[in-house]
């Protein structure tokens, strides 16, 4: 067969809004949202003026992970994922998270996936030094086809430690690696894997044992990184989520110039290539191995990587976008 032939056989590359999930429509419904109630103080977390500090609450939930979880049967860290994303955002924020409620919603009660559920929650809540203080399980089959798990976590912090100030032209940019995929994009990644894999199939890369069991590695969980931030002087920080890298623009109106990021982990080729996803796409959706990158002075940004096994991954400059691995990315 000729490699013309060939060419003309692959199947069409994968965006993430073939695979359903439209970021630009996203984020209009969300603009919306905000108009018809109103915009609150801060940005990955709400601020509430309590006095003399904020109390700060985040909302989020796992996403279509709880899929490939629903597949392998397995739901024992999808409550990892569930605490992660909820703390990162507020430490992204400069805030301490203290407490944290959950909602489970089903289609109809198991108490076997109850139980796993519930022991990812108390094991994120112990790697985050939190506590549980509630939740809600909600019965609903005519609503909820499978289940859906998210939470709310709060969380306090003096007014003058919470991150407001935003990156500055000259700043460094210090990164912290992912553990994975973390717990957005994956409507993207099931769609790539699913075309030539069954979540059951032996994985081909690293130390797990199926496709699945990649995709299901817990949220890497970055509270440990609050307190050195603050010592060290960080200007803003942005928890790499949904977006990928433009994450970075919400540090403020500048260029990110990204020079050494970490290696993405395995299963991202292995998304890429699975699913002939543009390069530009991939870094527009996925962490892609860095989970949090924060804004310092350059003359303090050795001292806060060295202390926290983090590294310069980049630098800040006037313009706009974000400039990775040869890619010009805009959000």
């Amino acid at each position: 067969m000729s490699d013309e032939a060939t060419t003309d056989e692959e199947e069409p590359g994968l965006t993430y809004a073939d695979s359903g999930v439209d970021i630009d429509a996203s984020e209009a419904a969300t603009a919306a949202l905000i108009d018809a109630v109103g915009d609150s103080e801060g940005d990955y977390a709400g601020l509430l003026d309590i006095g003399d500090r904020y109390l700060a609450l985040a909302t989020d939930g796992v996403g279509t992970k709880l899929l490939v979880a629903e597949a392998l049967g397995d739901y024992s860290t999808i409550g990892i994922d569930c605490i992660a994303m909820n703390v990162n955002d507020l430490v992204a924020a400069g805030v301490r998270p203290v407490a944290f409620v959950d909602y489970l919603a089903v289609d109809e009660p198991d108490e076997g996936f109850a139980e796993q559920v519930g022991e990812g929650l108390a094991a994120g809540a112990e790697r985050a030094d939190i506590e549980l203080v509630g939740g809600e399980t909600a019965v609903m089959p005519e609503v909820i086809r499978g289940l859906d798990l998210a939470g709310t976590c709060a969380g306090l912090a003096a007014k003058d430690a919470v991150f407001e100030g935003g990156a500055e032209p000259g700043d460094a940019l210090v990164g912290w690696p992912s553990s994975g995929i973390h717990s957005n994009g994956l409507t993207l990644a099931r769609e790539a894997v699913t075309r030539n894999h069954e979540y059951t199939d032996p994985c081909p890369f690293g130390d797990y044992e199926t496709v699945g069991e990649a995709l299901l590695e817990p949220t890497r969980i970055y509270t440990g990184l609050l307190d050195p931030m603050r010592d060290h002087g960080v200007r803003g920080a942005a928890h790499v989520t949904g977006g990928g890298w433009t994450n970075l623009e919400r540090l403020g109106e500048n260029r990110y110039v990204i020079e050494d990021p970490y290696e993405p982990q395995p299963v991202f080729e292995f998304v890429r290539t699975e699913g002939n996803v543009p390069a530009e796409e991939m870094h527009r959706t996925f962490n892609m191995g860095t989970g949090f990158v924060a804004a310092i002075d350059s003359d303090a940004a050795d001292a806060l990587a060295d202390e926290t096994e983090g590294r310069v991954i980049g630098h800040v400059e006037e313009g706009e976008g974000v400039a990775i691995r040869g890619l010009d990315l805009r959000a």
